[in-house]
């Protein structure tokens, strides 16, 4: 009971900071002549991030490299099926033409990049690490990444006629939205991943089904909530900024931190993992430009909810 109850607390807390992160991210964009799309490319997505920043930094130094590597990979199928494919279910998702020339396409770079360094167990029959060195070339990677982000902050204004309807909001007001919606969506994310957790190991689920079920998709409700409330707002541009940003974060940052940290072999993530992560992210482009153009909609959104679905029995399938 007590773990029921406070699966539904995590819950209302990820619903009620997502909003208020929202919110208080169009202030500020609004505030400093931003579009929503690079505040959703930075500062909603590291936020949203920080669960999985915080849980594979300290499974690279607790010597856990499958649970630091697993929950980006994870995540970031979570992310790209689910969240994007959720929210169009909920509303089809028109995607501006320069996310689909420029950001999605560094998605996809990311993706391959970690299929690539996995890639040694199909050529040599060695399993695969992530050396410091190669965490070190990912956080390059990520350096070149936010030059490219603080660059296109120039040349992407917020949009005049919204700033000019919009009342503003006071920027200690605005500041304390972020910081208080992070707080709730991490403590709460924690607090639904806990619970779900032991209600899992009460109905005899394994530790392995649960690791590679709720542990990723935990540590995503942020993105998910933040995602889907601010497609609802209208705010299209934090909803797709966030999943993509958060995508590109975890990669590069997240293992790129974590690998120097400790070197981290890819144990039981295989290559069929990293081959999913990779065309999850074609799949989105791919979605944006055709049938419906530079717009996902709810039948393509469905099906990439129902690819990560049949993901996950593969998974299961795996582990049984």
């Amino acid at each position: 009971m007590l773990n029921a109850i406070l699966l539904v607390v995590g819950l209302a807390l990820i619903l009620g900071g997502a909003n208020y992160l929202t919110d208080g991210s169009a202030a500020i964009a609004r505030r400093f002549g931003l579009s929503d799309l690079i505040v959703g490319l930075t500062i909603v997505a590291f936020g949203t991030s920080a669960p999985e920043f915080t849980i594979s930094v300290m499974s690279a130094v607790a010597g856990n490299a499958g649970m630091a590597i697993g929950n980006v990979v994870g995540s970031n199928i979570f992310n790209t099926l689910v969240i994007i494919g959720v929210v169009a279910l909920i509303r089809p998702l028109r995607i501006e033409r320069s996310i689909m020339t420029n950001e999605i396409p560094l998605v996809i770079v990311a993706s391959l990049a970690l299929l690539a360094m996995g890639c040694s167990m199909w050529l040599d029959g060695t399993i695969p690490v992530i050396s410091r060195v190669s965490g070190i070339l990912l956080l390059l990677f990520f350096a070149i990444f936010m030059r490219y982000i603080f660059a296109s902050a120039k040349k992407e204004p917020a949009d005049e006629k919204e700033v000019q309807t919009k009342r503003p909001v006071r920027m200690w007001l605005s500041c304390l939205m972020v910081v208080g919606g992070l707080a709730a969506l991490v403590y709460g994310g924690d607090m639904f991943v806990d619970s779900a957790s032991a209600i899992a190991g009460s109905l005899g689920v394994s530790d392995a089904v649960i690791g590679l079920t709720i542990v990723a998709a935990g540590t995503s409700l942020p993105e998910l909530a933040t995602s889907v409330v601010a497609a609802m707002k209208g705010n299209n541009g934090i909803a797709v900024g966030n999943v993509i940003g958060s995508n590109i974060f975890n990669i590069f940052l997240v293992l790129g931190v974590a690998g120097t940290v400790c070197p981290l072999p890819f144990g039981g993530i295989s290559v069929a993992d990293l081959m999913v992560l990779a065309g999850s992210a074609v799949l989105f482009l791919l979605f944006g430009w055709f049938f419906r153009e530079r717009t996902i909609t709810r039948a393509e959104g469905g099906f990439m909810a129902a690819c990560y679905v049949a993901y996950i029995i593969y998974l299961i399938s795996q582990a049984a």
